[in-house]
C-alpha cells in the first residue's frame, strides 16, 4: 500500500471500531462568540490512550499478519501510547524509541501498557535510528508515526467523522507536525467536500513541514523544547506521502508562538474545562491572535490530547513563568 483513497480510510474506520472510539464534536461557547460563528472542539482527548494516534497506530497493527516478531516506532509520546495500546490488543511485543525531549508522563503511559522503552538523543530522529536498528537486527515491524498509509488512513477517519457530525463545517483547524493527522484529514475531507477549508497550524519554533513546504521538500529543523511538544521533530528527508499530502490538500498553514500557546491553554481550560496538551490548542492560539482568515461558516478545531506534563500545566494556570529549555514564558493570570 503506497497510496491513499477514500475507500482506504473508510476500510480502516471498520478496522479500528471497537478500539478507537468516535469522538464528541461540542460547541464552544466562549470560542464562538469570539469567531462570529460557531466554533466547535473534536474532542480526541477522549480516545482510550487520551489522544487521536491510536487511530492510526491501531489500523497499522491490526493490518500485520499473525506471524510477525513485534513492532517498534519512534514517537513524541502518544504514537508511542497508540502502538502500545494497539499491540497489547493483538499481543505484540512493542519497542517505543523516544528522544530525551519526551515528557516524562508520557514515558510512564507507555510504559503502562506494557511496553518496551528506549530513550535515544535528543531528538526523534535519533530516536528513528534506534528503531530502525531494532529491525533491522531483531525483525520488528516498524510502525512509523506518520509516513505510512495505513497510519495516514487511520487519522483520516476524524475527516469521517466530522462530515458525518456537521455536514454544513466551513473550516477545520488541524495541529501539524509529521503530517499524519493533517495529511489525512486534509485528503479525506477533499474527496467528500472540496470547498472545505483545511488549516493546518504548528508553533512556529521547530515547524519541519511548514519550513518544508516553504522549502518545496523535506528539510531538517532544530527540535526544540515547547509546549507543543507533541508537534517537535522532523518529517523525514526521505518522505514519501505526508509532505505531499500536506502540500496538494492543505489551505493553508500557520504558526502560532508559545505565549499564545500559554494564552489558549489557559482559554480552553478556563472557559470550557478541558485539561488537553500545547498542540492542541494551537488552532484555538491561531484565532485568539486573529491570525486566521475570515471565518465563513461553522469551524472544527481538533483537540488532540491529554497527556502532558501537569506541573506545566498548573504553572500556566496559575499563571506563573515557565521555563522550556533557553526559553522563558512570562506567567500571566487568565483574564488578566
Amino acid at each position: 500500500m503506497t497510496e491513499l483513497s477514500l475507500a482506504q480510510v473508510k476500510a480502516a474506520r471498520r478496522r479500528i471500531k471497537g478500539t478507537a472510539v468516535t469522538t464528541p464534536l461540542v460547541p464552544s461557547p466562549f470560542l464562538s462568540e469570539l469567531a462570529g460563528e460557531d466554533f466547535l472542539l473534536k474532542l480526541e482527548m477522549t480516545q482510550p490512550i487520551g489522544a487521536f494516534k491510536l487511530r492510526g497506530a491501531a489500523n497499522a497493527i491490526f493490518s500485520l499478519p499473525d506471524d510477525v516478531n513485534g513492532v517498534t516506532c519512534c514517537s513524541t509520546g502518544n504514537h508511542g501510547r497508540g502502538v502500545a495500546y494497539a499491540a497489547r490488543e493483538k499481543g505484540l511485543r512493542a519497542v517505543i524509541c523516544m528522544s530525551s525531549l519526551v515528557p516524562a508522563p508520557k514515558v510512564e503511559g507507555i510504559k503502562a501498557l506494557g511496553a518496551e522503552v528506549r530513550i535515544v538523543g535528543n531528538s526523534q530522529d535519533e530516536a528513528l535510528v534506534e528503531s530502525r536498528r531494532l529491525v533491522k537486527e531483531e525483525g520488528l515491524i516498524e510502525v512509523s508515526p506518520f509516513d505510512d498509509p495505513l497510519v495516514i488512513a487511520g487519522q483520516g477517519t476524524i475527516g469521517l467523522e466530522l462530515i458525518a457530525q456537521r455536514p454544513d463545517l466551513t473550516t477545520i483547524l488541524v495541529p501539524i507536525s509529521g503530517g499524519g493527522l493533517a495529511g489525512g484529514i486534509a485528503f479525506t475531507i477533499k474527496q467528500i467536500k472540496p470547498k472545505v477549508r483545511v488549516i493546518g497550524i504548528s508553533m512556529d519554533r521547530g515547524a519541519a513541514m511548514y519550513e518544508s513546504l516553504c522549502a518545496g521538500r523535506p528539510v531538517e529543523v532544530e527540535e526544540v523544547p515547547s509546549l507543543a511538544d507533541s508537534l517537535g521533530g522532523g518529517i523525514g528527508l526521505d518522505n514519501r506521502i505526508t509532505f505531499d499530502l500536506c502540500r496538494n490538500y492543505l489551505d493553508d498553514v500557520l504558526l502560532v508562538s508559545e505565549q499564545e500557546i500559554y494564552r489558549a491553554m489557559q482559554t480552553v481550560y478556563y472557559e470550557d474545562r478541558i485539561v488537553c496538551e500545547g498542540a492542541c490548542v494551537v488552532g484555538i492560539a491561531a484565532l485568539q491572535s486573529k491570525k486566521l482568515p475570515p471565518l465563513e461558516g461553522p469551524t472544527a478545531a481538533i483537540i488532540t490530547g491529554r497527556n502532558l506534563d501537569m506541573k506545566i500545566h498548573a504553572d500556566i494556570m496559575q499563571g506563573r513563568d515557565v521555563v522550556l529549555g533557553d526559553l522563558v514564558l512570562k506567567g500571566r493570570p487568565y483574564g488578566s
